[in-house]
């Protein structure tokens, strides 16, 4: 990859980290019962139980859902595992959302001042050294892997195909993969001997692409990306699966968050 190409990359990830309603808008994050709650940075008092989430809106308050205004009572019904709706009021938005078993909500307001001050992210130069071929090996069955979570006493499970092998810096390595967002592509949480040095302590995440006939695969560290939580403590990523802790300097990607520098 030129360094052309991976800075138009870099740019298209950070002006999507900087999305108005992305994760650097977000104000809090709530974990919902039965019991009806208010909170300060969204309408409504919000509660779930086995029939799913329900906000129950006071005379004034109102959301909009798929283009219509919503007054009064409203039943979201029950959610998928990493699904989530987002109503929208003013110029801010609610996620509704369903992490680790728990149903939640996280209001994301444009206006966060977390959002306004984001000025990038630092990473390393790109270099074709960190650019590396593997093998995907699946697994005679998909396996469900359980992972901790950026939360604690949340805990994610996420179906895992297979395994990638390469091998870095001499050294013959091999990653646990999960499904990616397109069919056949996948996903690898990590860390490494630079997590809590020069990268963020707790993961990064690197896409691959689907392999070739012979399961032949790229793995690119230099798109090596920072989850969310690496910039709000607000989110719940998961954490990478033990196996997935190379004993390797991989020197490329992103690294630790100017918000998480001390």
């Amino acid at each position: 990859m030129s360094n052309q190409t991976w800075a138009a990359w870099h740019a298209e990830h950070e002006k999507n980290l900087a999305d108005p309603h992305g994760f650097l808008a977000i104000t809090s994050l709530n974990f919902l019962d039965a019991t009806p709650r208010r909170f300060p940075d969204a309408p409504g008092e919000w509660s779930t139980g086995p029939g799913g989430v329900v906000v129950e809106l006071a005379e004034g308050e109102s959301l909009t859902i798929d283009g219509a205004e919503v007054t009064g009572r409203h039943e979201f019904g029950v959610l998928p595992e990493r699904g989530g709706v987002f109503p929208a009021y003013g110029e801010a938005v609610v996620e509704v959302a369903k992490r680790g078993g728990f149903d939640i909500i996280r209001p994301r307001h444009p206006s966060n001042e977390l959002r306004l001050q984001f000025h990038g992210v630092p990473a390393y130069e790109p270099t074709e050294k960190w650019a590396l071929t593997g093998r995907y090996v699946p697994f005679e069955e998909p396996r469900d892997v359980t992972v901790g979570a950026a939360v604690e006493g949340l805990e994610h499970v996420y179906e895992s195909p297979g395994r990638v092998e390469f091998e870095a810096l001499g050294t013959p390595l091999s990653l646990t993969v999960f499904n990616g967002r397109t069919p056949g592509s996948f996903f690898a949480l990590f860390t490494d001997e630079t997590s809590g040095v020069t990268t963020y302590a707790a993961n990064r995440s690197l896409a691959i692409d689907a392999p070739a006939g012979d399961g032949t695969v790229t793995l690119d560290f230099n798109k090596a990306t920072n989850l969310v939580c690496a910039y709000t403590d607000f989110a719940t990523c998961p954490l990478p699966p033990a196996e997935n802790r190379l004993p390797v300097a991989v020197e490329a990607g992103e690294k630790i968050p100017y918000e998480r520098q001390s």
